[in-house]
């Protein structure tokens, strides 16, 4: 990443991630970047919103999307241009999204054994047949992002939220 001078994108996605784990969500973090300009950001509001779908990934197509049409371009013509840099492997249904908005490329922290969609539990792009996302490039400072997700689960924050989100 730092020889392609991407470092500060994937920089901005941690950034991210910490606000989620500040705020008692899952602690991933996503930006989409069109030609060097940050089109949409996100981290996951889940809890906040109650809702199962509100990845980061979602609140960062939002954001592009609405990126999008204030600046007049066809969303289907950026996101062939468009990387997305996220701190932890896109689950299936973010794959699905991913590969039919055709973003050129994706570039992601850790695997989710969970519910990974790029080839940790299923590769969403060759079971469905996707030509895109172009390249994929894997465990860039896994670590770093293992670590934001060892620090929410083992303080049990996840079990506090299920109980919360779920008891009511």
């Amino acid at each position: 990443l730092k020889m392609l001078g991407e470092e500060k994108y994937f920089e901005e996605a941690f950034t991210l991630a910490r606000k989620a784990l500040s705020i008692g969500e899952v602690p991933v973090g996503c930006v989409l970047v069109y030609e060097n300009v940050i089109i949409g950001r996100g981290h996951n509001r889940v809890n906040f919103y109650k809702n199962a779908c509100r990845h980061a990934e979602m609140e960062a197509f939002d954001e592009a999307f609405l990126w999008c049409k204030t600046n007049c371009l066809s969303f289907d013509d950026v996101f062939l241009k468009t990387t997305l840099f996220v701190t932890c492997e896109p689950c299936m249904m973010c794959a699905a999204l991913i590969c039919k908005m055709k973003l050129k490329r994706v570039v992601y922290g850790c695997p989710n054994d969970r519910f990974g969609g790029f080839g940790s539990v299923l590769d969403v792009k060759e079971t469905f047949g996707h030509t895109f996302p172009s390249e994929i490039v894997a465990n860039c400072r896994k670590d770093e992002s293992v670590e934001l997700l060892q620090i929410f689960y083992e303080n049990g924050r996840f079990k506090g939220i299920h109980i919360q989100c779920f008891q009511q």
